[in-house]
């Protein structure tokens, strides 16, 4: 498989049909979508992955949304957008890159893999702001991790 290319867009041109792959909430998307940096991930012509950086302050910056089309996952897609992700929160000034996750998954082995570490947790995150609930491998979706990498 070609390895995908890599190009930064508008964030209003961002693929919401990807980015509800990992947060299935339109509304929570539109409220953080505006102050986002995007880059997405293209094979061809087609957009196979997207990721979102918001500035939390002028050091601090959070990954709010990577996804990868499911049928492109398994195939280093993923980790091709967090490492550039990484490599570009450092680029725009940031010494931590903070995410929200669910506290059990693969996504969060996904993250720790590439250093991050849990650094709080925010119990019935996900019953107080998604109106359904969410589940993974038959278990609900409660409380929500942030985790954090040291740039």
């Amino acid at each position: 498989m070609p390895n995908p290319s890599l190009h930064s867009i508008p964030s209003v041109q961002a693929p919401l049909h990807l980015l509800l792959e990992a947060d299935p909430s339109t509304e929570l998307i539109a409220g953080y979508l505006h102050d986002c940096h995007c880059v997405v991930a293209r094979l061809g012509e087609a957009t196979v992955g997207v990721y979102l950086l918001k500035a939390l302050g002028a050091e601090t910056w959070e990954l709010m949304n990577i996804a990868v089309a499911p049928e492109h996952q398994g195939r280093g897609i993923g980790a091709l957008l967090l490492r550039h992700a990484i490599d570009q929160a450092r680029q725009l000034g940031a010494k931590r890159l903070e995410l929200g996750t669910g506290s059990f998954g693969h996504q969060l082995t996904f993250y720790q893999r590439a250093g991050f570490r849990v650094v709080a947790v925010e119990p019935d995150y996900f019953l107080t702001h998604y109106p359904e609930p969410l589940f993974e491998n038959g278990l609900q979706h409660r409380d929500r991790l942030r985790l954090a990498l040291t740039l």
